[in-house]
C-alpha cells in the first residue's frame, strides 16, 4: 500500500514527538509565581486589558456599592444596544446587515441615500475574477471549508495589483470586496467539494446585486434558489449577532496582532480565519447540533426534566456523546448571567421552528437551556454563574434552513469578516507599534544539564 507522507506518522515522529511533549512542559506553579495571566484571563476569568477599542463593548457586570456584581449581559455595536438595533429591524420588517456593516465600519448608521450607494458598492463588488471558481476554488477542493476559505483569501493576492498598499483607502477597498466575497467563496467551495467527493450535481448560481447578503447566501446555495421572507430574516439576524463581538475575541485579537506588522490585507484575514477555525472558538455551534442529535436518541421522553437531567450529567462526567466532559453551548468567557445573543435569538428560533414544524425540537432545547445551568452548579464549582450562549441557538437555526455542517463556521466568517475589517482599520488608523508582548525565560527554574550528561 502506498503511503501519504503528508498524513503518515512514523514511529520516529512518535519518538520525535514524545521529546517535544517533554521540552514543552512548563510546571504550573510557574505561572503563579510569575504573575502570567495564562490566556491572558486572570483566575476569575476576566481578560487582561491589552488594547482599546472604539468598534464594539461587551458588558457582563454592573456596579453596585462600589463592587461588579454580575447581570444581564448586553453588547453594543459602536455605541448602539444590539437587541435595539434587531427590534428596529424586525419592527420595520427590512434586513439590516449591511447597515450595520455601515455602522460597524463607519461610525453611524447610514440614511438612506448612504445606505443605498453602500449596497450598489457591495453589489458591485460580488464579483470573482475571470476564471477563479474554475482554477482556484475547484481544483483539490478540501474537506474543510474554512481552509478553503483561507487559501481563497490568500489566492486573491496575486489577483490585487495593490495587495500591498496598507493605505486606508486601499484597505477599506479590499475590506469591501472581501465582505462581499466571502459568501462566494465559502458556498462555491463546499459546492466543490460535494461534486468531487460526493459525486452530487454541481450548479454555481450567480449572486444578484439587488439582493442582501442573507437573501445571496440562501439563493447561491440552493439549487432552486428559493427561500422565505423569514429565513432570510432569520439568517441576516444571525449574521448580525455574529458580526462583532469585541477586540479581545481570539480572531479579532488575531487580526490587531498581525495588522500592526503592517503586513497585507489578505494575510491579515487568512490569518483571523485560522483562528476562527478552532473548535475553541468558532467550531461550537456544530457540536451543539451534533451533541442533540445523541440526546434525541438516547432520551426517549423529551419533556421528562429528570430524563434530560441525566443525560446533561452524562455529558458532565464523560459518559455521553464525544466525552469530553462538557454541555455544549453553555457557558461564556464573559457572559455569567446570559447572553444577549441567544436572548434575541431565541424568539426568532421558535418562529423559525414553527414554520418548519420543528416545535417538539425546539421545546427540547428550551428545557435544556433551562435545566444545564443547573445542573452544571450542581456537578461543578464555578467562580460564576453559566447561561447558554450564541452557539447553543444558531445551529439549530442552520439545520433548520437546511445549510450543510461544513457551512456552519464559514457563515460566521461571513458575518465576523466585517468586525475584522473594522478593526484592523481601527489598528492602522491609529498607526500603533507592532504587537509583541513579553514570554519569560524559567531555565533558571529548571535543571541544567551538561552535555555529557545528555548524551
Amino acid at each position: 500500500m502506498e503511503h501519504n507522507v503528508f498524513s503518515d506518522i512514523t514511529p520516529d515522529i512518535v519518538r520525535l514527538a514524545d521529546f517535544s511533549r517533554e521540552a514543552g512542559i512548563i510546571e504550573q506553579e510557574l505561572f503563579t509565581k510569575y504573575e502570567v495571566k495564562r490566556g491572558l484571563r486572570d483566575l476569575n476569568g476576566k481578560g487582561v486589558l491589552a488594547g482599546l477599542t472604539n468598534i464594539s463593548d461587551v458588558r457582563a457586570n454592573k456596579i453596585v456599592n462600589g463592587e461588579q456584581v454580575p447581570t444581564h449581559g448586553k453588547l453594543f455595536y459602536r455605541g448602539y444596544n444590539v437587541e435595539d438595533l434587531v427590534k428596529g429591524f424586525d419592527t420595520d420588517d427590512r434586513l439590516g446587515f449591511e447597515e450595520v456593516a455601515y455602522l460597524l465600519l463607519f461610525d453611524a448608521l447610514p440614511n438612506q441615500e448612504e445606505l443605498d450607494k453602500f449596497k450598489a458598492l457591495l453589489g458591485y463588488y460580488r464579483s470573482l475574477p475571470t476564471s477563479f471558481v474554475r482554477d482556484i476554488i475547484m481544483k483539490a477542493p478540501s474537506r474543510d471549508m474554512m481552509n478553503t476559505l483561507a487559501r481563497s483569501v490568500l489566492t486573491l493576492y496575486s489577483y490585487d495589483d495593490r495587495a500591498d498598499d496598507t493605505s486606508l483607502e486601499n484597505v477599506l477597498r479590499q475590506s469591501l470586496q472581501l465582505i462581499s466575497l466571502f459568501p462566494m467563496l465559502a458556498i462555491y467551495g463546499y459546492q466543490a467539494y460535494r461534486h468531487y467527493h460526493d459525486g452530487k450535481s454541481l450548479y454555481i448560481h450567480q449572486p444578484l446585486p439587488e439582493l442582501s447578503t442573507a437573501e445571496n447566501i440562501l439563493r447561491i446555495l440552493r439549487s432552486n434558489k428559493k427561500y422565505t421572507p423569514l429565513e432570510a430574516k432569520i439568517l441576516d439576524i444571525a449574521l448580525i449577532l455574529h458580526m462583532e463581538h469585541g477586540g479581545g475575541n481570539n480572531s479579532s485579537f488575531t487580526t490587531h496582532v498581525v495588522t500592526s506588522s503592517l503586513t497585507d490585507t489578505y494575510s491579515v484575514i487568512a490569518a483571523a480565519i485560522g483562528s476562527l477555525k478552532g473548535p475553541r472558538h468558532g467550531g461550537a455551534n456544530i457540536k451543539v447540533v451534533q451533541m442533540f442529535e445523541d440526546m434525541k436518541h438516547e432520551v426517549s421522553d423529551w419533556e421528562n426534566e429528570e430524563e434530560v437531567s441525566e443525560y446533561l450529567r452524562k455529558l458532565l462526567h464523560k459518559d455521553a456523546f464525544d466525552h469530553a466532559g462538557l454541555i455544549y453551548g453553555v457557558g461564556h468567557a464573559v457572559y455569567s448571567k446570559s447572553d444577549p445573543r441567544a436572548r434575541v435569538f431565541k424568539s426568532f428560533v421558535q418562529e423559525l421552528s414553527q414554520e418548519k414544524g420543528l416545535e417538539k425540537e425546539f421545546a427540547l432545547y428550551s428545557l435544556v437551556e433551562k435545566l444545564a445551568p443547573k445542573v452544571i452548579a450542581e456537578e461543578r464549582q464555578m467562580y460564576k454563574g453559566v447561561n447558554v450562549n450564541v452557539d447553543f441557538y444558531s445551529g439549530f437555526v442552520y439545520k433548520m434552513l437546511g445549510l450543510p455542517e461544513e457551512l456552519y463556521t464559514p457563515i460566521f466568517a461571513i458575518a465576523r469578516i466585517v468586525g475584522w475589517s473594522a478593526h484592523r482599520m481601527e489598528e492602522l488608523a491609529n498607526n500603533g507599534k507592532i504587537i509583541r508582548p513579553a514570554y519569560k525565560p524559567i531555565h533558571k527554574d529548571m535543571k541544567y544539564v551538561t552535555l555529557d550528561e545528555r548524551k
